[in-house]
């Protein structure tokens, strides 16, 4: 039986892409692929695909939409995060 997981592409290293493997949110392995096995559209940091693995075969498919929500929320939290420092700019109190 095939095992699914989504993956994330943290880093490449060289010719190798670097994914964190994910199930149910939580990071749970870490695998490295050949750059070329990834496809065109993904081959960037915090590109999401849905990685299947049987019978020592992987197949990857990028999630462009997941990869563009990530990215917003990881924005939206950035943003509500940053309006909540205290400006600590000289004069300000």
């Amino acid at each position: 039986m095939p095992e699914t997981y989504t993956a994330v592409l943290d880093r490449f290293e060289e010719s190798t892409a670097v994914l964190l493997l994910e199930q149910d949110g939580e990071q749970v392995e870490e695998m490295s692929v050949a750059r070329d096995m990834l496809p065109r559209a993904g081959r960037h940091q915090d590109a999401i695909f849905e990685l299947e693995i049987s019978d020592e075969t992987v197949s990857l498919r990028y999630r462009e939409q997941d990869t563009a929500q990530r990215r917003a929320n990881a924005q939206s939290r950035f943003d509500r995060l940053s309006s909540e420092l205290p400006d600590e700019r000289p004069g300000k109190d």
